[in-house]
């Protein structure tokens, strides 16, 4: 994997962002960014070499306005990382989980955790971070009030962990995306390439099929096929695809040319190694 001297990352300090681009990149400077907008516009001017991008989650599913932003980024996908998330349940020092009423954290907290806070009767509210959740508990500095986020956010905020491995699930992982400003040179011959693209369909009968079937006939392995409303309205669809292989692969490349015939816009926004933790 290439070094990378600087990465950028939506939340505050101790964000789960921060952590998986700190597991990537030890040495690492990172940037914390108010949203992820201007985590992307980071890069693009030169003050991060990456971003680290969520892009789905095992249990809360995909991260809508990450997938609806990187279209039109201006950036690459260069490599994917899979962070195994370790939620904790994190108030100021000396609070009992009797003492708590709210329980503060960002939406895909929220979400990964909803069985266990129901169970425990706490209200749940959402904030745009899980890490700022936990800075915003250490400074309202009550017992009422907690936070769902990282061990790495506890430790920067001075605050206790009332419980570990919090989330509903043991199978918590959240997939982050690394995009930069170019693409990275692969071996095309390589059997360990992803391919991610975003195309429209032409507004004919089985357009999405006939997209779609070059894959099948040509033998090119599809991992992840989404929609979502584009832009320019409610009646436009776009999609975006995973898929196995290099577009310079004799197979992918006829599977894409055959999809071309049927689309109205295509675009690649990655080509990078799978990561080695698909294989586990």
């Amino acid at each position: 994997m290439k070094k990378i001297n600087s990465f950028s990352f939506q939340g505050v300090n101790g964000a789960y962002s921060e952590l998986a681009g700190k597991n990537l990149y030890p040495k690492a400077e990172s940037l914390p960014c108010s949203t992820f907008e201007e985590m992307f516009e980071q890069v693009r001017v030169g003050n991060a070499e990456a971003a680290m991008v969520p892009i789905e989650n095992s249990l809360a599913g995909r991260v809508a306005d990450t997938q609806r932003l990187i279209p039109e980024s201006e950036l690459k996908i260069t490599s994917e990382y899979f962070l195994e998330v370790n939620h904790n349940l994190i108030a100021i020092k000396g609070t009992k989980l009797s003492d708590i009423k709210r329980i503060h954290s960002h939406e895909q907290g929220i979400a990964q955790c909803r069985k266990k806070i129901i169970k425990l009767d706490k209200e749940m509210i959402i904030e745009a971070d899980t890490a700022g959740s936990a800075k915003m508990i250490s400074e309202l500095n009550n017992s009422e009030d907690a936070a769902i986020a990282s061990e790495l956010a506890a430790k920067i905020y001075n605050l206790d962990i009332l419980e570990s491995n919090f989330q509903d699930s043991k199978n918590n992982v959240t997939r982050f995306l690394i995009m930069q400003k170019e693409l990275v040179d692969i071996d095309a011959s390589s059997n360990h390439i992803l391919t991610t693209l975003v195309f429209n369909v032409r507004s004919i009968p089985a357009a999405l099929y006939k997209c779609l079937g070059g894959f099948a006939s040509n033998g090119v392995n599809i991992t992840k096929l989404e929609s979502y409303v584009h832009p320019q309205g409610f009646d436009v669809a776009q999609f975006y695809i995973d898929f196995e292989g290099h577009p310079d692969n004799p197979s992918v490349k006829l599977a894409l040319e055959e999809m071309k015939f049927f689309c109205k816009h295509l675009k690649i926004l990655g080509v990078y190694e799978k990561s080695s933790f698909r294989k586990k």
